[in-house]
């Protein structure tokens, strides 16, 4: 019996249009109402998901999201971390050296604020197009300091350039930090012992759920762990093909209410 659903938002839950269909709250909230955990799991920091929490009726005590690709595990009703992964001044700055050297916009997002630092000269950063809800300002690398807290780096671009410049990323870069892409024009990197399936593996155990139990349902790159975790792993027809294989369920796509779909069929009792 499946008790905690994770719910990858882009591409999965949120139509092309960033919505939540009538079709999904439904069946969402029926699960809920059954005693089912339903947690959006996401690379946004929790206040650029609000909306989402509001219209699925998920700031109840007891109700949690897991955020930036597994560096937190929060409370929904007040926010509070159960678990928090941060990286450190130096780490940003050897990255931020990197992505000079590639000509890549590098963006740090710090809780509910986003830096722009000025790391490319050819390109601007497209990331306040795709979380416009974050307070947003420019800083040279040699300003920030130790006081800020560093949550992620993102690389936000049109995806032929950055795929061309992420031909040239070392390898050990890899090694040093969890990098990986969570739409074709964003590239995300977090700390190394960070990603979905950690979260979502702390949280299970918080509420002595087992893995068996444990529905993912994603479509990217950035959900691969959380897949090959979950007892049932589930990706949108509009998945990445990578994804899909390691699938044991494709469901519809998210124009397709795919996330209803599969609830329904695995999780939903009579």
């Amino acid at each position: 019996m499946i008790k905690l659903v994770a719910i990858d938002l882009d591409g999965t839950l949120l139509t092309d249009e960033k919505k939540i269909t009538d079709r999904n709250k439904e069946v969402l909230t029926k699960a809920k109402q059954q005693g089912t955990k339903i947690v959006l799991c996401t690379g946004r920091p929790l206040i650029a998901i609000e909306t989402y929490l509001n219209r699925l009726e998920l700031r109840d005590a007891g109700d949690y999201s897991i955020t930036f690709n597994g560096g937190a595990i929060q409370k929904n009703d007040t926010g509070e971390e159960l678990l928090s992964y941060s990286l450190s001044l130096a780490e940003v700055t050897q990255m931020a050296e990197v992505m000079t050297e590639l000509d890549l916009p590098l963006d740090i997002i710090s809780v509910d604020t986003c830096i722009n630092l000025t790391t490319s000269e050819s390109k601007e950063s497209i990331y306040h197009t795709l979380n416009p809800i974050l307070t947003y300002k420019t800083m040279r690398p040699e300003e920030l300091t130790e006081d800020i807290i560093f949550n992620k780096m993102v690389v936000g671009v049109e995806p032929e350039y950055l795929d061309e410049k992420l031909k040239g990323l070392a390898p050990e870069w890899k090694e040093k930090f969890n990098i990986m892409k969570s739409r074709p024009c964003l590239l995300e990197i977090i700390h190394k012992d960070v990603s979905k399936s950690n979260g979502i593996a702390l949280l299970a155990k918080e509420l002595g759920i087992e893995q068996s139990e444990v529905m993912a349902i994603g479509d990217e790159e950035n959900d691969i762990s959380m897949i090959e975790y979950a007892g049932m792993g589930v990706v949108m027809e509009n998945g990445n093909d990578t994804v899909k294989k390691l699938a044991q369920f494709i469901t519809k796509s998210n124009e397709e209410d795919g996330v209803a779909y599969a609830v329904e069929k695995f999780v939903l009792r009579d």
